[in-house]
Formats: structure tokens, C-alpha cells, sequence
């Protein structure tokens, strides 16, 4: 994973209020922490940010930190987590995290899967992607982007798992009987028979029948 420069400033003040003045300003709210130091409050160029991280939706952009009027120091970050915007996805806001390049690190990688299942081409079942995401613990520059599974082979019943991802240079964190995907049968809905007429008039007559009975030895008996 390749890492990229990230400038910023030093900003005063938290909460709601703050972050509402700096993105009105072209501003971005952030906080920089870990490693036993007092977390750092940060505000980044808008623009900056979005041309950087080109819409992606996912952390763990590795970043070489630069603070406005801070003391040059070796501020390797891990972008943690990027709050967007649920209706215009726009960013608003972000959390770094201190690493080290020489320390392995547990994240989180998206599971993505490839390919046309032949339970589904040719049995015409339906694909289900049941975990999207897995824990990896690799060095912060061995963060694979995504982790791809072929699913090809799937017939209708079958399920890979955890344990049948390969990757190169990370140790998967994620329990290996988790499933991943699985191919389930169409589903087929059964008509309903309707119920028949005279099962639901039948005792109403009969009902009246008998009252029409007893109303006429009545009227026989007087």
C-alpha cells in the first residue's frame, strides 16, 4: 500500500459547533492519536482530502502527517475510519491512528467476491455474501486493498469459508468456519387452492334449516 502526504493544522476547539464552522470554511475535522501521546486535534483542506482518497469509501490509507507549525517528527498515521455524508458523501470527518512501518497491525480488509457461480449460471440458485469484511494482522504496508474469492465453482448448497481465503503476507484474524458466501435454491412460491364456496355457506344453511324446523313443530304444537 502506497503512502501519501497528508497536510494539516493544529485547530481549537471540539465539538458539533467547531466542525460545522470548518467544513463551512473548506475545512475538514480530524484527530490524530496513539503511541501514548495526547490525541491532536487537526483540520485538513477539503479538496486536499477528496482528491487524495478519490471517493473511497474505506480506511486504512497510510499517511505521512504533516502539522502546520509543529515540530517535524516521524507522524506515520493509519486512516482508522472516514465519517461521510449519508445523502452527498461528502467527508465529515477523520480519525488517524500513529503506526509503525516496522509493526504489524490488525485491520479491518473488504471480502470481494468474483465470478458467476455455476449453481447459480446453470441450477439458477441465488449467491448470497454473507461476511463482507475480514480481520488481517500483516505491517501497515502489506494492507491488501481488498481480498478477492472466486466463486465460481459454487454449486447450489456449497459455501466457502474463511479458511479457503488465500492471501500472501497477512495473518487472517477472522474465525475460519465464518462463511463467506453460499449459493441457495431459487425460491419457488406455491400457489394456494383456493377454499371451496359451499365449505364456508354450508353451515349457515344448515344453521337456518334447522331454526326454519323448530319455528314450524312450533307452530304445529299451537
Amino acid at each position: 500500500m502506497a503512502i501519501v502526504n497528508l497536510k494539516s493544522e493544529r485547530r481549537d476547539g471540539v465539538g458539533k459547533g467547531v466542525a460545522r464552522k470548518l467544513r463551512a470554511a473548506g475545512s475538514i475535522p480530524g484527530v490524530y492519536y496513539g503511541r501514548g501521546e495526547a490525541p491532536i486535534a487537526l483540520a485538513m483542506n477539503a479538496k486536499e482530502i477528496e482528491g487524495m482518497l478519490h471517493g473511497a469509501a474505506a480506511a486504512n490509507v497510510i499517511v505521512d502527517l504533516h502539522v502546520s507549525g509543529a515540530a517535524a517528527a516521524d507522524r506515520k498515521a493509519l486512516i482508522r475510519e472516514i465519517q461521510r455524508d449519508p445523502v452527498g458523501g461528502h467527508i465529515l470527518h477523520i480519525d488517524l491512528q500513529h503506526i509503525s512501518l516496522t509493526e504489524r497491525i490488525v485491520v479491518e480488509v473488504p471480502v470481494e467476491l468474483v465470478g458467476t457461480p455455476t449453481g447459480v449460471k446453470d441450477g439458477g440458485g441465488i449467491l448470497e455474501h454473507l461476511l463482507r469484511a475480514v480481520e488481517v494482522e500483516c505491517l501497515p504496508t502489506d494492507i491488501p486493498n481488498r481480498l478477492e474469492v472466486d466463486v465460481t465453482l459454487l454449486n447450489i448448497g456449497d459455501t466457502l469459508h474463511v479458511s479457503d481465503i488465500k492471501a500472501e503476507r497477512v495473518t487472517i484474524k477472522t474465525e475460519g468456519e465464518r462463511a463467506i458466501a453460499t449459493v441457495v435454491p431459487p425460491t419457488i412460491l406455491e400457489e394456494v387452492a383456493p377454499a371451496a364456496a359451499e365449505g364456508v355457506v354450508e353451515p349457515e344453511l344448515v344453521k337456518k334449516k334447522e331454526g326454519e324446523e323448530e319455528e314450524a313443530e312450533g307452530g304445529k304444537e299451537g
